[in-house]
């Protein structure tokens, strides 16, 4: 965080409250985290990777390199917090309250703790997929105008918080809605642990405001859903029989569309036997919207039969299907009252401005925390 984003008045108070937070959490999980266990656990790992079969499982071997890789950063991590935080304890004595160059200054230094001690528990609840770029699609439910501008909504939000993360993306496949908003998109994401960040968003989203778009100035209800999966064609071998797949061709529309849409370069595959339907409009050339169609297609086809394997298919697609009362794991709601909270966490937050201008990484963590406390207390 810089000082030109210092957009308000900081205290002493909310500063030491911010960081003695974290610290609090910290110093309990650190009561059963060893640096001398760590270390041994690298040192087991690293004895198996110098065995001549070490690269028969290319699969394992990349799990065993992600896990001495997580174990050395998770190694840096806690001697970065105990560093900061000695520096933290030593500044907060000398700050003076009235002097906001001191303040913003330990700010900085306390935002840095928090940074690093919610890598910490990334590293503790990540998985080497949570490591995978990810292919991210929002669709609207049911009502019009009014789910198709909250889908639209919900990508700008999503596409600022990239930016913010400094992630890459690329928007493969949009279909406009009638006059205003989309009625689906998929958005390409690549940067670092974006999958085990963003599966997190994976559910019903709710909106309740006065609709720009009724004349009689209503409260209305939208729905929209999101999902999320692992760019892993490179780790998986997943057989496209030609005979399963329906390749269909046409112009392309939306954003982007006026360039391309000259020639039938939109590319549709649908996988028969599961009837799962992919499409690519993003480029110009007809092969590439293709290739990537088909890796999105693997992805998708990837954790249909991860699900299928753990018998959770027919709960996760009638997540998907039912778009609706009941089932969101989060409620954006700005009228009558103005409150943005998550179901799932009970983490809540009124401050609309920043989250619809992609700050919703407490939001994220609150859920990887949650995830990481029912670890920890296996």
């Amino acid at each position: 965080m810089d000082k030109q984003r210092i957009d308000q008045v900081l205290s002493l108070y909310e500063i030491k409250k911010k960081f003695f937070t974290y610290q609090e959490q910290f110093n309990e999980i650190k009561k059963d985290i060893s640096k001398e266990s760590l270390l041994n656990q690298i040192n087991i790992l690293e004895k198996e990777t110098i065995s001549d079969n070490f690269w028969k499982d290319k699969l394992k071997a990349k799990e065993t390199i992600y896990k001495i890789n997580n174990l050395k950063e998770k190694i840096k991590l806690i001697d970065n917090l105990v560093e900061l935080e000695n520096d933290i304890l030593e500044l907060i004595n000398i700050v003076l309250e009235e002097n906001q160059n001191d303040l913003i200054d330990l700010n900085i230094i306390v935002n840095k703790y928090k940074e690093d001690f919610e890598n910490f528990i990334y590293s503790e609840v990540f998985e080497e997929i949570d490591s995978k770029n990810a292919i991210l699609t929002i669709h609207p439910g049911a009502g019009g105008t009014e789910s198709t501008d909250w889908a639209n909504m919900l990508l700008k939000i999503y596409l600022k918080y990239f930016e913010r993360k400094n992630f890459s993306y690329k928007i493969v496949d949009l279909l406009p809605g009638e006059g205003v908003g989309i009625k689906s998109v998929t958005v390409y994401v690549s940067g670092k642990n974006v999958y085990g960040l963003m599966r997190n968003e994976v559910g019903i989203h709710r909106l309740v405001r006065i609709s720009p778009f009724d004349s009689n100035k209503r409260r209305h209800t939208s729905f929209c859903s999101v999902f999320c999966y692992p760019d892993v064609e490179d780790d998986i071998n997943i057989e496209l029989n030609p005979s399963d797949l329906k390749i269909e061709t046409y112009r392309a529309s939306g954003a982007g569309g006026q360039h391309v849409n000259k020639t039938d370069s939109a590319v549709r595959i649908t996988h028969i036997p599961t009837g799962i339907v992919v499409s690519c409009q993003n480029d110009r050339s007809q092969h590439k919207n293709k290739e990537i169609a088909l890796k999105i297609l693997k992805s998708k086809l990837y954790m249909y039969y991860k699900d299928q394997t753990e018998k959770e298919i027919e709960k996760s697609l009638e997540e998907k299907k039912s778009i609706e009362w009941g089932n969101q794991i989060r409620s954006y709601i700005l009228q009558p009252y103005v409150l943005i909270k998550d179901h799932r966490t009970e983490f809540e937050s009124t401050n609309v401005d920043k989250i619809f201008d992609g700050e919703i990484d407490d939001f994220i963590f609150e859920m990887i925390k949650l995830k990481f406390k029912k670890k920890w207390n296996k």
